[in-house]
This record gives structure tokens, sequence and C-alpha cells, in this order.
């Protein structure tokens, strides 16, 4: 199916109001699908599309639209039809739904769920927001270590329809404390009259549900789980979390980290949907903080201007040398934070790194050093006459540039691991921060290697 000739196809049926084709094209899309399609509409189209659909797909396509899209579909329905999409939605998603919404739409959501429905809806949002227990789902099938694998099969069969996932089971005691898993295939490779006890693994990998959500998803992508079990402090079985949320989790987190990393206060909206106002609150706290912090890189020039004045050559290498600076120390970092971020490198590991980053900083420096040599002399001296670069020049240039690779990469893995022991995001030291640094520190090394090389007071 192609979605996009589908999309305009759709959108026309809208601008034409054939509704009757519509409808029938609609039945035979994927929920996500219909889903996007909604959100090219206005508010009023989306509305009068998303009633069009088939009971058995609104709740699925309801589950995957913006909140801004849901809050208008909610205050367009009926009460009964409101208690029909909260009681089919999945517990995690009316919770991440609800977590959303205004308060005075979760109110009217709360009043039309069943108390059942409602108890469990209302535990899940006094959890912390990300952590375990705010994602995770109460829809699972828990057995006992006593059934045979028919007596599974026909619990499953009994219980698995309205559960989020039936491929993982959790076995449980009588007090719900956890006690194993096992998956459908591990039925499957059994006789009937085996009971789940004799092959049910017993070392699980489970979360509790105050643990950060990012440190859960990245147990479910370090162990190759399906979903994973959420107990309480007496490891008693509270929920599970599903790999579609553990990616969700990812996605969020590493948005995040690419907004931090941009020196962006990270928001939860799309681009498009993001207004000019919300995007300049979001940008302008670190662009004035940067903005004052590079004001020391004009103080440093500042206080050379007599050096700079005795040999002018220099100042047309200052941007060379604190653009490089800047990109050593960029890729230093963000090697780091994303080595943070899966877990590979622990503060414990500081030396290591530094070492690491110190022998790669040597072997890039010499090579840009040797290269920038032969230009500076061949192309600036030679090609261009330029006979006041000197060899001295060449050398103090080249020389700042060594050094300045070198410090960059150390300031750039120090900075992100040091923040990340201190319990801050290592996302916020990453480029244009220690850019910032790193330019300064470029400026201190050219000057003085100015000095000792060409007699500059």
């Amino acid at each position: 199916m192609n979605i996009e000739i589908n999309m305009n196809e759709l959108a026309e049926l809208v601008k034409n109001k054939d509704y009757r084709k519509l409808k029938f094209l609609l039945e035979r899309m994927n929920e996500a699908d219909v889903a996007e399609f909604l959100e090219e509409l206005d508010v009023k189209e989306s509305v009068l599309v998303y009633r069009m659909l088939p009971k058995s797909t609104a709740t699925e396509v309801f589950a995957f639209l913006p909140v801004e899209i849901q809050r208008e579909i909610i205050n367009a329905m009926t009460d009964a039809e409101l208690q029909s999409i909260v009681e089919d939605l999945f517990v995690d998603d009316a919770v991440d739904m609800l977590e959303e919404l205004p308060a005075t739409v979760v109110r009217r959501v709360l009043e039309n769920a069943t108390p059942e429905t409602r108890k469990v809806i209302n535990q899940f949002l006094n959890y912390p927001e990300d952590s375990a227990g705010s994602i995770m789902t109460s829809e699972y099938i828990a057995l006992r270590r006593t059934m045979t694998v028919s007596q599974s099969f026909d619990y499953i069969r009994a219980h698995g329809q309205e559960k989020e996932t039936i491929y993982v089971l959790f076995v449980i005691d009588e007090e719900r404390r956890l006690e194993g898993v096992v998956t459908v295939k591990d039925l499957l490779m059994h006789s009937y009259e085996v009971p789940i006890a004799d092959f049910m693994e017993t070392n699980i990998i489970s979360a509790t549900t105050t643990d950060d959500q990012e440190e859960v998803a990245n147990a479910m992508r370090k162990y190759d789980l399906m979903s994973l079990a959420v107990v309480d402090k007496e490891n008693r079985l509270v929920g599970i979390i599903t790999v579609d949320d553990a990616v969700d989790v990812m996605q969020e987190e590493t948005t995040e980290d690419i907004e931090k990393m941009a020196a962006i206060l990270p928001t939860e909206k799309p681009y498009l949907k993001t207004s000019v106002f919300e995007t300049w609150k979001a940008r302008i706290p670190w662009l004035m903080l940067l903005m004052i912090s590079a004001t020391f890189t004009g103080l440093i020039i500042d206080s050379f201007e007599s050096a700079l004045a005795a040999c002018t050559v220099l100042t047309g290498f200052i941007p060379m040398l604190m653009d490089t600076g800047g990109n050593s120390g960029s890729q230093a970092s963000v090697t780091v934070i994303r080595g943070l971020s899966l877990k590979e490198i622990e503060f414990p590991d500081l030396l290591k790194v530094i070492w690491k980053e110190i022998r790669v900083a040597f072997f890039c420096g010499v090579t840009l050093a040797l290269i920038n040599f032969v230009k500076i002399w061949i192309i600036d001296r030679g090609l261009f006459g330029r006979s006041e670069i000197t060899l001295a020049v060449d050398a103090v240039v080249c020389l700042t540039l060594l050094m300045t690779i070198v410090c960059a990469k150390c300031i750039g893995c120090t900075l992100p691991m040091l923040a990340d022991k201190l319990g801050f995001d290592p996302a916020v030291m990453a480029s244009p921060f220690i850019t910032t640094i790193v330019d300064a520190v470029s400026l201190l090394i050219f000057f003085q290697f100015a000095r000792l090389f060409l007699h500059l007071v």
C-alpha cells in the first residue's frame, strides 16, 4: 500500500465529502496510518472522520493520536462513547493520555470510567513521572507454577483477548510474588501434562515501580526482552512494560538529549505543532547563557591586544584554531554522552577515557598540524605572497593546534562524566557549552605560544 498516495486520495475524499468511499478505505488501513491521516486534517474534520470509524478500530486509532486531537475528540463525544473508549484503552495508553490533558477533561474522563478502571488509572497516575510505574500496564497474563501446559493454554484462551501481550507469561504465587517467566514458545515445546514449574525461567530480570524509565528501557535493550515485569518492594507483580513502551521511552530520551546537546530546553511537542513563542522560550535561556559566557573570549582577546597589534598576522588564524578546538571537543563529548546513555561508560572509567582521548587527540593533532604547516607555508606564504608569515608564526599556529585539540578532547570527555556523577544530565555538557570553554582555552594557548616563540609582550 502506498501511504502517500492514499493520504492524498483520502484528503480529496474529505474535501469532496465522499464519506462512503472514505469510510470504506479507512476500514482497510492500519490504525497508525489512520491516526497519521487525522493529524493532517483540521480539528473539525479530524473529529468528523474519527466518528466514522468502526468501534473495533476507533480505540486503537485514538491511542495513536496526539493529545491535541484526543482532547477535541473527547469534547465531541457523548458520555457513553467516552466510557467505551476509556474501557477499551490499555491502561498505559489511558494514563499517557490523561497525563497530558487539562484537568477539566481528565475529570470528565474519570467520571465516565468504571470504578475498577478509575481505581487502576488513579493508582498509575500516582507513580512518579518518568518512573517504571508510570509506563507499565496491568494487562498481562499471570500463571501459577502448579499449572500444566494444557491448563496454561486454557487460561490464556479464557483471559488473553484483552491483554496487551500474551507471548511472555509471568508466574506468581498466591500472594502475587514473582516466581518465574515462560513464553508461548516454551509452552509449545513441552507436552500438555508437564507442569510449567519444570521449565519456567527463574532468573528473572525485573524492575521496581520507582526505577527510572530510561534505565528500564536500556535493560530491555540489553537483555533483548519483549516485556519486563514490574514489582513492588515486596516483589509482588504489579504490572509489565512492553517493548513498544520501551521504544517510545528511548525515542523521547534521545530527542531530549539531542535538544539539550543543541542548547535547547526539551519540549514534548513535534516541531510543526510547537508555537513560535514556545520555541523562543525553549531556545533563549541557553542562547543568553552562551552569549554571556562568550564574553570571556572577548576579554582574553582584549588582554592580548598589544600582542596582536605587534603581529597582526596572528589574527587571521584565530577562527580556525577556535573552530577546530570546538569540533574536537564536540566529537569527544558526543561519543562519551552516548556511551553514558548506553551504560557502556561509567564514572570509574574516567581515567581510561581521558587516556584514550589524549592518544586520539595526539594523532589527530599531529596530522592536522602537519597538514596545516604545509598549507600555511606553501599556500599562504608562497602562493599568496604573505611574507609576514615566518617559520616562527607557522610553528606557533601548528603547536597551538596540537595542544588545543588535546585540551579540547580532554574537556569534551571529562565534563559529561562529571555532570553524570553529580546527577546532572550529561547531554547538557555538549557542543555549545564545551565549544565556549574550548574557545577560551585555545586563545590562552595561542597567545602563550606567541609570547614564547615571537617574543611578544
